[in-house]
């Protein structure tokens, strides 16, 4: 029994299809998808729309996107996005913000944190303040206990991997005809926008960012590297050994954010699908 294609959308016209990748874009993504059908965007955070999108998490989609996906009838893609800040990213919005319900994200996990790997996250009321530095290196033990052996918890969405979530399109038989970078946004989504046809133009200088996490959490107070001493790199390099591999991003330069050569979709297809 195949697993099926979890973290993908479809558009309702079938224009093209998209395996989210948690905390590179995917917000915005999403938005362009639902506008490219509908003219409009969805009034509110697109990880909530139910309707107007085909999502796997919807049981109807699932016959729908298995059927498209296997066939490979429409354009798939998907983004990624420099490991580095993508960890950052999660740490200060899901570990130290308060989520879009007014609670801390996952209920226990927070106080879990504090108590197992002494891990202080600020107070919004007082403004976050706390060792940034020192809390996101031992927020990243955690990560790394969590995807090595899968404790005190499963890996979340937020920090598992790149990689993996690609994967599992490919090992069930999909194929990408694009991978693009966060940081190259524009040109990347401007190429799937190109090879498909839309019932409603896109024009992406006028679309905005629909960053749902912003002011979620505390803003980043220092430089990308100031928070990776040498053990951070090498917890993040066998954590992220793959994604900084195959999607061709900076391991040596945690403040270099942008990519050092071109994907290699074949050998995604191939080192990705086995």
């Amino acid at each position: 029994m195949s697993m099926g294609f979890p973290g993908t959308w479809m558009t309702e016209s079938e224009s093209m299809v998209y395996r989210v990748v948690p905390k590179c874009a995917c917000s915005t993504i999403g938005q362009i998808m639902f506008y490219s059908d509908h003219g409009t965007f969805y009034d509110g955070d697109i990880h909530d729309a139910d309707a107007g999108m085909h999502k796997w998490a919807m049981d109807d989609s699932q016959p729908l996107i298995t059927a498209n996906v296997t066939a490979r009838k429409s354009y798939a893609f998907t983004c990624v996005r420099n490991p580095y800040t993508r960890i950052l990213s999660s740490f200060f919005d899901k570990i130290c913000g308060i989520q879009r319900n007014g609670r801390r994200y996952r209920g226990n996990l927070v106080p879990l944190l504090i108590q197992k790997y002494g891990i202080a996250v600020g107070d919004p009321d007082t403004g976050f303040e706390f060792d940034q530095i020192k809390s996101f290196r031992r927020f990243l033990l955690f990560a790394r206990d969590t995807i090595r052996w899968r404790r005190p918890m499963e890996p979340d969405i937020h920090w598992s991997a790149m990689a993996g979530h690609i994967s599992t399109f490919i090992v069930n038989g999909g194929r990408y005809d694009k991978i693009f970078w966060t940081e190259d946004f524009n040109d990347g989504m401007q190429d799937v926008l190109s090879a498909v046809d839309t019932p409603h133009k896109i024009d992406l200088n006028e679309i905005p960012r629909f960053n749902e996490s912003e002011g979620h959490g505390p803003k980043r107070l220092h430089k990308v590297s100031d928070y990776f001493d040498d053990l951070s790199m090498h917890l993040m390099f066998e954590i992220y050994k793959k994604d900084f591999q195959l999607f061709r991003y900076d391991f040596d330069n945690p403040d270099n954010k942008m990519p050092i050569g071109e994907i290699d979709l074949a050998e995604v297809h191939a080192k990705l699908g086995e």
